[in-house]
Order: C-alpha cells, then sequence, then structure tokens
C-alpha cells in the first residue's frame, strides 16, 4: 500500500491520478476531509481508503507492515498565515513524527519542501546541501519548511544514529499550476486567477513592481505544471535515486507578463494586461525572481524535459479550466 498525504489537496490528488495510472490502486488517502469542494478533487480516484490526518499517526505505527511508502504532501500552504504556532505543529512537528515512523519501521518517504524557502534568493536557488542551513525564508510558512529541511538534514548526516528512512527525498516545489486547484482561492495560482478574472473582466490585473530594478509584469518565477510535479515523484518512488532534498521547477524562470499573454492565447482573446499595487500584506515578502537549479534532479538520472508554459497553460485552460474539471 501506499500512503498519499494531503490527499484531496491539489497536488496530492494529482499524485493519487498518476500513481492510479501507474498501475497502483491500494493507496490510503490521508487529509482532513472537511471541504465538499476540495474532496471533490479524490473523485474517480481508486483508493484502498481514507483516513483523517489526526488518526494517521498511531494507524502507520500499528500498520506500518502494510505500508510500501509514505508521500507526505500534506501542509499548511497559506503564505499570509502569520501563526507560527500552526506552522509548527501542521508542517514542522508532523512531519518529523512521520520521518520517525518511517526510519524506524524502513519505510520509503518522500515528502514536499518549497521554494519559498529560498526567501530573496541572497544565496542563489542552488540544492545543494551545504547551503540549504543558511536560507532565509521570507514568511512563517517558509520558515516551517526550513525548518523541516535542516531538521531532516541534521538527522540524517549530523545524527545518523538517529535513522533515516531506507529512501527518502524532499522537494523545493517552485511555483506549481494546473488542475484540482480550484479550492485555494487566494493561494491558487496566478494562471487560475487570471483565466478567471479574464472570463469576468476581459482584462487581467498584474502586480505592480515596487522595485526599481523590475519592469512592471516582469517579475519572475519558475512555473511548473503539475504533471511535471507527479512525474518526478513517481521516478524517485519507483527508481529509487540518491536520497537529498531536489529543486522541483523546470530550470527557466518566466514573466508574469508571459503567463498573462499565454493565458489570453489560450482563451483565443488579445491580452489586455494592466496593474495594480501588490497587496500590502504580503509587499515585503514578495519573491520578485525564482529560478530552480535543476542540474542536481538531472544528475539524479530523471531526464525527462519539461513541459514548457505556454503549452502547460493551454493544457489547463483548455482541457480543465473551462468547465473546473477535475484530472
Amino acid at each position: 500500500m501506499l500512503v498519499v498525504t494531503g490527499a484531496a489537496g491539489f497536488i496530492g490528488s494529482c499524485m493519487i491520478k498518476r500513481l492510479n495510472d501507474a498501475g497502483y490502486k491500494d493507496v490510503l488517502a490521508v487529509d482532513e476531509f472537511s471541504r465538499p469542494d476540495k474532496n471533490r478533487n479524490l473523485e474517480g480516484k481508486q483508493l484502498w481508503g481514507q483516513m483523517h490526518r489526526h488518526n494517521f499517526v498511531r494507524w502507520l505505527e500499528r500498520n506500518h507492515t502494510d505500508v510500501d511508502a509514505v508521500i507526505h504532501l500534506g501542509a499548511r500552504t497559506d503564505t499570509t498565515e502569520q501563526s507560527v504556532e500552526i506552522f509548527n505543529e501542521l508542517n514542522l512537528e508532523y512531519s518529523r513524527a512521520l520521518w520517525m515512523i518511517c526510519a524506524g519501521y524502513d519505510i520509503p518517504f518522500l515528502y514536499a519542501s518549497s521554494a519559498a524557502t529560498y526567501g530573496l534568493g541572497e544565496h542563489g536557488y542552488v540544492d545543494d546541501h551545504t547551503s540549504i542551513p543558511l536560507l532565509k525564508p521570507l514568511n512563517p510558512y517558509g520558515q516551517s519548511k526550513q525548518d523541516f529541511d535542516v531538521w531532516v538534514l541534521e538527522t540524517a548526516y549530523a545524527n545518523p544514529s538517529a535513522g533515516q528512512p531506507p529512501q527518502w527525498a524532499g522537494f523545493k516545489f517552485f511555483n506549481v499550476y494546473g488542475p484540482n486547484e480550484y479550492h485555494k482561492g487566494r493561494m491558487a495560482s496566478v494562471i487560475f486567477h487570471t483565466a478567471r478574472q479574464i472570463k469576468a473582466t476581459g482584462a487581467m490585473k498584474l502586480f505592480r513592481s515596487h522595485r526599481p530594478d523590475f519592469k512592471d509584469g516582469e517579475q519572475s518565477r519558475d512555473f511548473i505544471y503539475v504533471k511535471d510535479v507527479v512525474e518526478v515523484l513517481l521516478h524517485f518512488l519507483e527508481k529509487k535515486p540518491e536520497k537529498g532534498i531536489y529543486n522541483l521547477g523546470t530550470g527557466q524562470a518566466r514573466t508574469f507578463l508571459d503567463l498573462a499573454k499565454g493565458t489570453f492565447h489560450a482563451l483565443d482573446l488579445e491580452p489586455q494586461i494592466t496593474f495594480m499595487d501588490t497587496p500590502a500584506d504580503i509587499r515585503d515578502t514578495y519573491q520578485y525572481y525564482t529560478q530552480a537549479d535543476m542540474s542536481k534532479l538531472r544528475a539524479a538520472g530523471y531526464k525527462e524535459p519539461f513541459i514548457g508554459l505556454e503549452e502547460g497553460i493551454t493544457d489547463y485552460v483548455q482541457r480543465y479550466l473551462k468547465e473546473e474539471l477535475i484530472w
């Protein structure tokens, strides 16, 4: 049996879809299942069962012999949330508990980190283990992911007697977009919000730049289609490359103008783009540039090309977003 936490969420539900397509039918979906709009992401998926996340740690301890791997994608992901206590409980302590059980019972463990750990990028965007402890996230969400990454490295390498899973990998997700994010509200991808705004108004407002070194709309991110994300996770599950923390982007930064224009074109419309001030509550912690160094992942044996931004937008908008269909 495979376990996916955060199973009703965006990436978690897409992971289950990819596992099902690869022939894995015995999947335990772990989440809190409190929102019908989010739970519909599991419609049509083949599952062994569902379990509330509060019950999962104890269940795993008792039923570890039935579990072939844990894919831990569940987390509190709201970057505007300021409660350190919430993130410590859901993103740090919960992840530590799963790690220790998987280490104790030799269960492979894959988990989600985040490019939010890179902060302003003062140390670049290289997933080298020696530089990871130097990173300075800009918000409590990023800090919780950073704290777990550092704890993992200390536990796995500085304190090997503490044990580690037989195979493990963490993934610093960059800007993921794609189907099944309809429930995410403000935290959904810019492509999602662009398509909705275009449908409602015929135009799109992007955040104005508040830095002199970036023109309006030329803030750049490494956007990765969720179908590529789950393909990489499946590769690590099956091929078991070297343990470690890996970037998971495309390695190519693109501007928000590129993204908005691509969305208009996917809707067969001419771009109508204006700018508005970045909201005050995120302005000081807003990343103006991210680009994943993907050399480590490539060296680990993942050779498949990543879906280009325009191709990914077209697939997302035309196959899913128009009717908000689930993948």
